[in-house]
């Protein structure tokens, strides 16, 4: 193995360490806000794929530890071993629809395809996590699709988040309305969260799209 990608393997589970800590001692801090836990995490989650993008971690070690993520999120739905990663008082599979939705873009695309993969992981980590948080802290109009609430400034925290993370990783290649459409797209399908559902539509939707406008 290469020294740079050990390095990868090994900052990468520090930086989930670190995560995990944090979302214990934010619960600890804050039981009042159950949901910033699992917020804290969301985020710091999405940085993974641009750390092992970073230290060339290959296909097989990457998704080896998609599928252990994803395994350990699913028991700890029905578990709750650890609750800072699913405290939220709503019905919903978000957490395991966020690993699942690495494992395919990294079964999909990893490394050929890597940016538009971490693109992808960028957008529902951040514009997501950020909505998450943001919307319910500001007040803004609001609306309710399928039963799950959403604000105007949640769904414009995705839209923008998507537009810069295309913008700083395709600006050369996409066009301004290319950009602005990304946008769109990653809040629409934001908007499906039934379950956490967006988690898992909005990062392979985006990938889509982006692989659509970036094939030869």
């Amino acid at each position: 193995m290469e020294p740079l990608q050990a390095f990868g393997i090994v900052a990468v589970a520090g930086w989930l360490a670190l995560l995990a800590t944090m979302a214990w001692l934010l619960r600890q801090w804050r039981p009042d806000q159950p949901e910033w836990s699992r917020k804290i995490v969301h985020l710091g989650a999405g940085l993974v794929l641009p750390m092992a993008w970073a230290t060339n971690i290959n296909r097989t070690v990457a998704l080896a530890a998609a599928v252990l993520a994803t395994i350990l999120v699913a028991v700890n739905q029905r578990t709750r071993l650890l609750p800072g990663l699913e405290s939220v008082n709503r019905r919903s599979y978000g957490t395991v629809a966020y690993g699942l939705s690495i494992l395919l873009l990294l079964w999909w695309g990893w490394p050929h395809h890597a940016a538009i993969v971490v693109a992808a992981g960028l957008m529902m980590a951040f514009g997501d996590g950020l909505a998450g948080i943001l919307g319910p802290a500001y007040p803004s109009p609001g609306w309710c699709v399928l039963g799950q609430r959403k604000s105007l400034l949640g769904t414009t925290c995705v839209a923008l988040v998507a537009t810069g993370v295309g913008w700083m990783l395709f600006g050369e290649h996409l066009s301004l309305t290319q950009l602005l459409v990304l946008g769109g797209v990653a809040a629409a399908l934001e908007q499906i969260s039934v379950l956490g559902a967006d988690n898992l539509l909005l990062p392979l939707g985006a990938a889509a799209l982006l692989n659509q406008w970036l094939s030869p």
